[in-house]
């Protein structure tokens, strides 16, 4: 079917303008003004802002092994319902994304939904840190990077193996950076609240450290990194110190570390649980900081999905939280409506940079490209309701809270995938 999308404000080649959209064959045909099509259904934009699908860069859509928490289908289905159009998946899945007939699966079970979702491997095979995937068969088979997610490469000449065939391969590692010694069994961030609530903290220097060590590898190497979900004032240092040396560095983070922070966990609320854990506020402002001074290059979820009764018990929970259909909206909310950042800066951080880094097309609004496309009302307030997710998952750490920014329809490769 083709589409004519009418009079919305569009984010487009570094301005905003009202104009018309035309997607025909899933493409986008054409952008102007006073466009004519008599076969194309007429979707009225007026009053709303028309931006690039969102890519989000870090998923776990718990697919295959772990459904009862989420799946591809339902992963796909809250992405389009945040206005997200393409979404990376972390390879910490049972079985782990370490062989072409995972890829398969995952490309098999995406192919009919309403993203696009491309695999992570894994950096090692079973994410057990002592053997190296194949990475040239793993991207002749699809994947578009590697990552142990959630069981960090402890081995240092390992990890700078796999930095050098990545780097080969012209795709990119995205480092889950943890000392695990330095955890030692933490469930939250080390410091007054961890103190004041009597459970064992995890000490900033678990992410600092390793935060150092990649970064010390990719310049020695002269080769690529991205550091994954950012949380600390020490590892903004070393990235923006880094970058400014020209190590080949980029970084992304999550909505909660740069709106919320540790006092939350008070309530003992496990679904305020994720990892890396929130932090203080001194953390707090310099992620912040570092996402309008463009230190820290992407805004991505980590969303992870629990099902209920696995985040009852606050101690015992596992860490995780989701964020597919609240992230435009927190970042609207946070940088857009308090006038620290602009739209053309958002869509930088959560569509066009992205892309860049997993090197996918997308992430901009041009003639000839895909139309992965999303509508917003940037005026909605709206109340974050987690059983009204499409997602499995309703651990959000964002519930109840009020969100200014609401996608009205989502088209992905042309069609439209979601609508209120």
């Amino acid at each position: 079917m083709s589409f004519l999308i009418k009079g919305g404000n569009v984010v487009f080649d570094n301005i905003t303008k009202v104009s018309d959209i035309l997607i025909i064959n899933g493409v986008i045909e054409k952008i102007g003004e006073n466009l004519v099509c008599e076969n194309a259904k007429i979707i009225d934009a007026e009053g709303l802002t028309v931006i690039p699908g969102i890519v989000d860069m870090h998923v776990h859509f718990r697919d295959p092994g772990f459904c009862y928490k989420e799946n591809i289908e339902t992963g796909c289905n809250a992405a389009a319902a945040g206005g997200v159009t393409s979404a990376a998946c972390m390879p910490n899945t049972s079985p782990t994304i370490d062989c072409a007939e995972i890829i398969s699966y995952i490309k098999d079970k995406s192919e009919n939904s309403r993203a696009k979702v491309y695999p992570i491997a894994a950096i090692t095979r079973g994410l057990d840190g002592k053997e190296l995937v194949d990475f040239e068969g793993l991207v002749s088979s699809g994947a578009i990077g590697f990552s142990d997610d959630g069981r960090p490469v402890e081995n240092a000449n390992l990890l700078r193996r796999a930095i050098i065939e990545a780097n080969d391969l012209k795709v990119p590692i995205i480092s889950h950076c943890e000392d695990l010694d330095i955890v030692d069994g933490g469930i939250i961030n080390n410091g007054k609240i961890s103190k004041q609530l009597g459970v064992k903290g995890i000490d900033r220097a678990s992410e600092d450290s390793v935060t150092a060590r990649e970064i010390a590898i990719a310049a020695a190497t002269g080769c690529a990194i991205h550091i994954a979900h950012v949380s600390t004032v020490g590892s903004v240092n070393i990235i923006r110190d880094a970058k400014r040396r020209g190590v080949r560095v980029t970084a992304e983070t999550c909505p909660h570390y740069f709106m919320l922070t540790e006092d939350i966990l008070l309530s003992k609320d496990a679904n305020y649980r994720m990892n890396p854990p929130l932090r203080t506020e001194e953390d707090r402002i310099a992620i912040e900081q570092a996402v309008m001074d463009g230190t820290i290059d992407c805004i991505a979820t980590d969303h992870a999905p629990h099902s209920v009764s696995e985040k009852e018990d606050f101690l015992s929970a596992p860490n995780g939280v989701v964020g597919l259909e609240t992230s435009l909206a927190c970042v609207l909310t946070h940088f857009y409506h308090s006038h620290k950042m602009s739209l053309m800066d958002i869509v930088k951080l959560m569509s066009s940079n992205p892309s860049k880094i997993l090197n996918i097309t997308g992430g901009k609004i041009s003639e000839g490209m895909p139309a992965d496309i999303a509508l917003v009302d940037l005026n909605k307030e709206w109340i974050v309701k987690p059983e009204e997710f499409y997602s499995k998952g309703k651990n959000s750490a964002f519930k109840g809270m009020r969100l200014k920014g609401k996608v009205v329809k989502t088209f992905c490769d042309g069609k439209l995938v979601f609508e209120v």
